[in-house]
């Protein structure tokens, strides 16, 4: 493999096609598509600045690396990405890409992160102004995970989840396949259009949760107080629920079992058929 050290390069596609190169404390200044069309690459301590830095790359790994703002869109149609110990203020990272596993790292600045990628795992991972992350992505794993952004996972499939905090309003929408382990789950909208969507030892914050879901199951999950208007038209419900629920609306099939109180039960005129959940407390 050839190394490349203490360099700064700059312009557009300065290593562009390279293959079997590891890059130590190298800076690639502004100019576009750096290392495009390339294959088994790594970086060291890297600080990258143009955009589109690893296009069309096949097996590359980064550590201890910086994306700065300016290097925005720097990861697209790639495959076999490990990144660790990195930083990324740029946004719209990772676009049409598979087999990505990122550790340790932090993107400041998660707009548009990761769209229709598949094969993804994450851990100890924080993304904040993450607007519209993992559109259309399928067969995630992430654990130890930090969100702050809307409309996290629209459309996405195939997901597992352990120990996060998701700060998102319409999270989950038309998702499917989703187990939540130990997490907390912010924002209106839960899981709407959701199909086999499944929630152990959660705590759901937020308005109208759970609602149009087909196949939903909760396992000892809690509510905040914030939380009304729940489980509307949802279908083959099985839920236990720990403490109490402010209000739980018009839920369509299955059973609901909460060993709390339920502020507000709403079963009227609008129930869809066949209206045969069962709503009972301990």
């Amino acid at each position: 493999m050839q190394l490349i050290k203490n360099q700064e390069f700059r312009g557009e596609r300065p290593l562009y096609t390279a293959h079997d190169l590891r890059l130590e404390n190298v800076t690639i200044h502004l100019g576009e598509s750096s290392i495009k069309e390339s294959r088994n690459i790594e970086a060291e301590n890297c600080t990258f600045e143009g955009k589109y830095v690893l296009w069309e790359c096949r097996g590359f790994r980064l550590n201890n690396c910086y994306f700065a703002e300016s290097a925005r869109s720097s990861l697209w149609y790639s495959a076999g990405c490990r990144m660790t110990n990195c930083k990324v203020d740029a946004p719209k990272m990772f676009r049409r890409m598979k087999d990505i596993y990122v550790e340790n790292t932090r993107f400041p600045n998660g707009e548009q992160f990761l769209w229709d990628c598949s094969q993804i795992e994450l851990k100890n991972v924080e993304i904040d102004h993450c607007d519209y992350v993992f559109m259309h992505s399928s067969d995630i794993r992430i654990s130890d995970y930090k969100q702050n952004g809307n409309y996290g996972f629209q459309y996405a499939k195939n997901v597992e989840i352990h120990n996060a905090i998701i700060n998102s309003k319409d999270a989950f929408w038309e998702s499917e396949n989703v187990t939540i382990y130990d997490s907390e789950l912010n924002g209106e909208y839960l899981a709407w259009y959701g199909k086999n969507i499944r929630l152990v030892r959660c705590h759901l914050t937020g308005e109208q949760l759970l609602c149009y879901v087909d196949g939903l199951i909760l396992e000892d999950c809690t509510f905040g107080e914030d939380a009304n208007l729940n489980f509307e038209y949802s279908t083959d419900v099985q839920a236990t629920i720990k403490g109490n629920i402010t209000s739980i609306k018009n839920p369509t099939s299955g059973s609901i079992v909460v060993d709390g109180k339920i502020g507000e039960l709403i079963i009227d005129e609008n129930q869809k058929q066949p209206a045969t959940c069962t709503i009972s407390t301990k």
